[in-house]
């Protein structure tokens, strides 16, 4: 995703009504990727469950829109200080803005930036959301929410996007959010589980999703959804690169699905709808830093390499005992750190950028980038985002009661729960039978329950 970059008064660009509604509707399909995500966890879950697996990615969406407003746009996209933060004033409860004025350098307004690279802010706490099912208490994870995109999501967004920010100087290729959104939340979900502990009845007892409809359904919004996510990351439409990214995002996603479900059918020997929900949602993460440096043909690679990596990662915590419910780490995490480093194999230089990767004569050199960016932000946030958990942990506590956790968690932090069975029941009605064949008695009836 491209910063803001300053242009000589002559050739400054004037505002584009194509560009802009472009971004507004990019900006509703990210927006509609928190909801598709909760759909696509709450399937994952127990039915005991549901519920707070949606109100978990729901929250994200009131929480960090009232933040991002306040101080959070200052602080990712505000005036460079020091290459770690930004600030400025104007972008202050977005007050000092002119509804023309533009983004540095584009041909959007500054409002429509603001309220795209928002809806990243949204979902990126949501996804860590999937690592905790079933645990935690309800107050704590909106708490942890607000303390976590202040110190951790904003600076590492203007690490990787801000002007100035040092990972961008660096030269890191970060497109729609490899670093800033995936691995950013992959490994703030490791570092959380590794304080708060297992589920009861990890490895012992069946966890298995409740509604794989549902989560295909998730799995298809995430999928519609993802296309403003990458192609808006361009911010317009006026060089091709947008479309580029729109291809390529199609093509890995298919081919991390297949390449999931030709791992899953080797090695488990079945092809499941939840195999191909998670190979899909692996192939978009993959390819969402790399997708503006490769060709199709290396969309395709990244695809299929992520699909299996993923395949093979989700399958770690139960030999390393860490109990990451939804699979977070195993695709998010493991799939953000394959596409962003397969950048430093796979670049063409012919896209976004002329950086080229070592199979097109750039040798290690932009792979090295791609390298200190992942492990950069993997450290940052998992270390940070553990120390959160640890100290919300120590003073409210982060778990529900272990009770209440086997009873179900829907009931005691939201006093409802997702399907309301008595309506289906109850009640009687007559139901009439007709003489047997070649008699004469008449209709007998038999009260039967509904």
């Amino acid at each position: 995703m491209p910063p803001g970059i300053t242009t000589l008064a002559a050739d400054a660009p004037t505002l584009s009504a194509a560009n802009t509604g472009f971004m507004l509707i990019c900006s509703a399909l990210v927006m509609l990727m928190t909801p598709a995500l909760a759909f696509f966890y709450g399937g994952m879950v127990r039915v005991k469950s549901t519920l707070n697996m949606l109100m978990m990615s729901f929250i994200s969406l009131g929480i960090v829109t009232i933040l991002w407003v306040l101080y959070g746009f200052s602080l990712a996209f505000g005036t460079d200080s020091g290459s770690i933060i930004g600030w400025s004033s104007d972008y202050v409860g977005l007050s000092g803005i002119g509804i023309t004025e533009l983004w540095d350098g584009y041909t959007i307004p500054v409002y429509v930036f603001a309220v795209f690279q928002l809806m990243f802010a949204i979902i990126t706490p949501a996804l860590i959301s999937g690592a905790l099912a079933d645990r935690v208490k309800f107050t704590s994870w909106a708490l942890f929410i607000t303390l976590w995109v202040t110190v951790v999501y904003f600076p590492v967004a203007h690490w990787v996007w801000g002007a100035g920010g040092w990972l961008f100087e660096l030269g890191v290729i970060d497109f729609a959010g490899g670093t800033a959104v995936h691995i950013n939340a992959g490994a703030a979900a490791l570092g959380v589980i590794l304080v708060i502990g297992k589920r009861v009845g990890f490895k012992k007892d069946p966890m298995r999703p409740h509604s794989l409809p549902l989560v295909m359904l998730g799995a298809g919004l995430l999928w519609f959804g993802w296309f403003g996510f990458n192609a808006g990351s361009w911010l317009g439409n006026d060089d091709g690169v947008g479309a580029v990214m729109f291809v390529n995002t199609q093509v890995a996603t298919a081919a991390a699905m297949l390449a999931w479900l030709g791992y899953e059918k080797l090695r488990h020997g079945s092809f499941t709808t939840l195999g191909a929900a998670s190979g899909a949602v692996a192939g978009l993460v993959a390819i969402t830093p790399a997708g503006g440096a490769v060709s199709p043909l290396g969309a395709i690679a990244v695809g299929a390499i992520a699909g299996v990596l993923c395949a093979m990662a989700v399958g770690l915590k139960y030999k390393f005992g860490y109990d990451d419910s939804l699979d977070v780490v195993g695709v998010h995490l493991v799939g953000g750190v394959a596409g962003s480093l397969l950048i430093g194999f796979f670049a063409t230089g012919g896209v976004q950028s002329d950086a080229k990767g070592l199979f097109y004569g750039g040798g290690l050199d932009q792979l090295g980038k791609q390298a200190v960016g992942v492990f950069a932000v993997l450290a940052y946030s998992l270390i940070v985002s553990a120390i959160l958990a640890f100290l919300l942990d120590r003073t409210i506590g982060m778990r529900v009661e272990e009770d209440d956790e086997v009873s179900g968690i829907d009931q005691v932090e939201h006093a409802e729960t997702a399907y309301d069975f008595s309506g289906a029941g109850g009640g009687s009605s007559s139901r009439s039978t007709p003489p047997a064949p070649g008699t004469t008695a008449a209709p007998t009836t038999k009260k039967v329950d509904a």
